[in-house]
């Protein structure tokens, strides 16, 4: 059973993805197991900086900071692919370019594009309320499927009940899944307002299901994978290491820790899947090249209210706009991933992780990533400890407030660090930085404290509230 700090399923702001990180523990005296990869593939992409971009990964495997695999596709072709970190596939196994990792909310494009398919099929509209698929899940008459598409439904995110940890790591039924998400009341009225709810994506998937008449797996093989060409994408089951599957890991005392392993049966649409770097890729490719939806269907899912499409985020490095999963990364155990297409560059960037430590995320090595193709420049992280004084420590303690901001958050010392609790939901451990900044980065969170009175700043997906101790 996971520990209790694996609660904190939504974090302080609901713009986490499915399972975001378990706490971080703290960093002890590693032992190096050694860098592990391929080096970049010969120069397609005049532009890309392969000797900077290897250099960065470099630093994430002596900094102990995160291990994965890397890949960049130009216009059809891989650019650039390498495992990196102390890449493991299972204890004493390394990993290599092909390993296939958990991409957590990455599946909710997946997932969209046979939402669309079907809308295109004429099975269902945007429109189409989701009463007329699950009319016992609360206020279903008014929840239409682009609502869902769109996290505007108001239906709660059951990731965030207190009993998930133990529920998450056992075989469960869709009958049980949507008892578990028509339980509690609406958190707002459908399309009042933006809000990430994996329970959206699972009942989604349901949908493909019930239209299909076919399993979420098979429906996904027949009208994305084998359209697309996906060889090492699949709905996840236990995790098989001899088939190339990796384990997840945690850093902790004595280095990487085997995290613990959710049931594939509890993510289903909103998080179930397995891939590579290089198939996500080619998943985005296809996506933009017209393989998979119409030009129609693909313009309404790149369609932003609140930063955020149907199935699709978008995010910017420098001028160029990306779509895809990056900027709310796929996180799920230890997992965590990011995709992006930009479409102007016809460039994919795919990072798939299974062990995070500290404060250099997956969005951030797609950003340098692209950064690093399109001739911007970036920095390498230091990775400096930052060991903030004690006098300082006992001077943020207590809980805060923000006007308009929903949950209250309660920042305790612990041990040399601190950490932050919002209202219902598990303590994140936060990371020193800077004087008075802290981080907890799986989740994009960033607090920085005001010397000059009890008060902290809060920046997380886009979002900056300034809040005063009580």
């Amino acid at each position: 059973m996971p520990r209790p700090a694996r609660r904190f399923v939504a974090c302080i702001l609901p713009v986490l993805t499915f399972f975001p990180s378990p706490a971080m523990l703290p960093r002890a005296t590693p032992f190096l197991i050694g860098l592990l990869g391929l080096s970049a593939l010969a120069g397609h992409a005049q532009q890309l900086n392969t000797a900077k971009l290897d250099s960065l990964l470099n630093a994430l495997d002596a900094n102990h900071k995160m291990m994965g695999s890397l890949a960049l596709a130009h216009d059809g072709q891989v650019v650039y692919r390498r495992a990196f970190g102390e890449a493991r596939l299972a204890p004493g196994a390394p990993a290599t370019p092909n390993t296939r990792y958990r991409i957590g909310s990455i599946t909710k494009v997946f997932t969209g594009v046979m939402i669309f398919q079907l809308i295109e099929e004429k099975k269902l509209t945007l429109e189409t309320p989701l009463a007329t698929f699950f009319p016992q899940v609360p206020g279903a008459a008014a929840i239409t499927i682009d609502q869902l598409l769109s996290h505007r439904s108001g239906l709660h995110n059951f990731t965030t009940d207190p009993a998930f940890p133990a529920f998450m790591v056992q075989p469960h039924t869709q009958a049980e899944l949507v008892a578990l998400i028509a339980g509690p009341p609406p958190d707002f009225a459908p399309g009042a307002k933006f809000a990430y709810s994996n329970s959206n994506f699972v009942l989604l998937g349901y949908i493909v299901e019930k239209l299909t008449k076919m399993p979420y797996p098979q429906a996904l093989q027949k009208r994305v994978l084998a359209r697309a060409g996906l060889k090492n994408t699949f709905y996840g089951g236990k995790i098989n290491p001899q088939a190339q599957e990796a384990l997840s890991y945690e850093w902790g005392p004595g280095g990487w820790k085997l995290a613990p392993e959710t049931d594939m049966s509890v993510p289903a649409g909103a998080g179930a899947l397995v891939s590579t770097p290089t198939d996500l890729a080619r998943f985005f490719e296809a996506l933009f090249g017209g393989k998979l939806v119409a030009a129609s269907s693909l313009a309404a899912m790149q369609t932003l209210r609140d930063g955020y499409g149907r199935a699709l985020f978008a995010t910017a490095v420098g001028p160029q706009q990306s779509f895809g999963h990056n900027g709310h990364n796929g996180g799920i155990d230890g997992f965590r991933s990011a995709a992006g297409y930009f479409p102007a560059a016809k460039l994919a960037v795919a990072v798939c992780s299974n062990g995070v430590a500290g404060s250099y995320s997956p969005d951030q090595l797609l950003a340098d990533a692209a950064r690093s193709y399109f001739g911007q420049p970036f920095k390498i992280p230091s990775f400096k400890t930052f060991t903030p004084a004690a006098t300082d420590l006992d001077r943020y303690p207590g809980t805060y407030a923000s006007p308009g901001f929903p949950l209250k958050i309660t920042v305790v010392k612990a041990g040399a660090g601190l950490t932050a609790q919002a209202s219902g939901q598990g303590p994140l451990p936060l990371e020193a930085v800077g004087p008075g900044a802290f981080t907890f980065d799986p989740a994009g969170i960033r607090m920085e404290f005001d010397a000059a009175q009890p008060t902290f700043t809060l920046t997380q997906g886009g979002a900056t509230h300034v809040f005063a101790k009580e």
